[in-house]
């Protein structure tokens, strides 16, 4: 029986807009193996797994365990703990890192404030402070989820450890099974499928340099779906590949009269600049799994850009 993943790549499915949705990132590191849903199911405390659930609900942030490359047997639970912060919100976009002993101390974080870019919380709870090592690049390989993360997921981050990627971690869940092996690159929180070692190093080399690489993109998390189709839509025909050039400032649900779900997103260029691009909602062809685990039930959805319109911007005319 084929994959999810391998089905995707045989139908050319595209990947665009599928990424997760986040502001914020809030990331703990959590060895040893990871169930299904790992916040409550790993040997993270489950009633702190199911609080720290609970206190992000609803304000942007994303908690997810991370772990090192290699082998996960049932192993002891470590004494210190690394802890990573990252909003990813353009032209706000920060990473911030911490130690703990105790993870508890997530509980005492503003979240809302988190998931509003404000990282003064993390830093006082925690000790945290703005990151100087090299950009994370979180590889999701949480098998229990879907066999494909496992499959595919587990020996990219291996080659990426291995070669000296010292940001490279495991992570939990990015959603996308289908498109294994997925990844996460922060502070800017675009999302890759189909990754291949030296495409990370390419996107991570960019990171350094302020770009976006869009071979294989997603979409950037800050950004729910819609948005995500608009901003790399507009990345395409501009040519713009600086990160946090551009911002989506409006997304608004066009009347549909019974039609596929359309929306009118406004993209704008830090140089003020601005895009109205037209987003609909449609179903893949033919329909396939969204994961080795799901019933096909016509879908899954994507978003198609079926129109990317440059504004014309009045200047305005000094007085004589």
């Amino acid at each position: 029986m084929s994959t999810c993943a391998t089905v995707s790549r045989q139908l050319h499915e595209p990947m665009s807009a599928t990424a997760p949705t986040a502001t914020t990132w809030l990331l703990l590191e959590q060895p040893g193996p990871w169930g299904a849903r790992a916040l409550t199911s790993s040997h993270l405390d489950p009633d702190l797994g199911r609080s720290l659930e609970r206190a992000a609900e609803g304000t942007g942030v994303r908690v997810a365990l991370i772990r090192r490359p290699g082998r996960h047997a049932d192993c002891r639970t470590p004494s210190v703990r690394h802890v990573y912060a990252a909003h990813t919100v353009p032209g706000d976009a920060w990473l911030h890192s911490a130690m703990t002993v105790d993870p508890a101390r997530l509980l005492g974080l503003d979240f809302a404030a988190l998931g509003r870019g404000d990282h003064h919380s993390f830093d006082a709870a925690l000790g945290g402070r703005p990151h100087t090592g090299d950009p994370l690049a979180l590889v999701c390989t949480n098998g229990k989820r879907d066999r494909c993360c496992a499959l595919l997921g587990r020996p990219l981050a291996a080659t990426l450890a291995a070669s000296g990627v010292r940001g490279a971690w495991e992570v939990t869940h990015l959603g996308g099974h289908r498109f294994s092996p997925t990844l996460l690159i922060l502070p800017y929180g675009y999302a890759y499928g189909r990754a291949e070692a030296h495409a990370v190093k390419d996107a991570l080399h960019g990171v350094r340099e302020g770009r976006v690489v869009l071979e294989g993109c997603r979409g950037r998390t800050a950004w729910e779906r819609p948005g995500q189709a608009a901003e790399l839509a507009v990345r395409t025909a501009s040519g713009e590949h600086r990160a946090d050039a551009l911002s989506v400032v409006r997304t608004e649900s066009l009347d549909t009269d019974g039609d596929a779900p359309r929306w009118e997103v406004t993209v704008a260029h830090a140089d003020g600049r601005r895009w109205h691009v037209t987003v609909v909602r449609g179903v893949a062809e033919p329909p396939h799994p969204e994961s080795c685990g799901a019933a096909v039930l016509g879908g899954p959805t994507r978003m198609d850009v079926t129109a990317v319109r440059e504004l014309t911007v009045a200047r305005s005319v000094p007085a004589r």
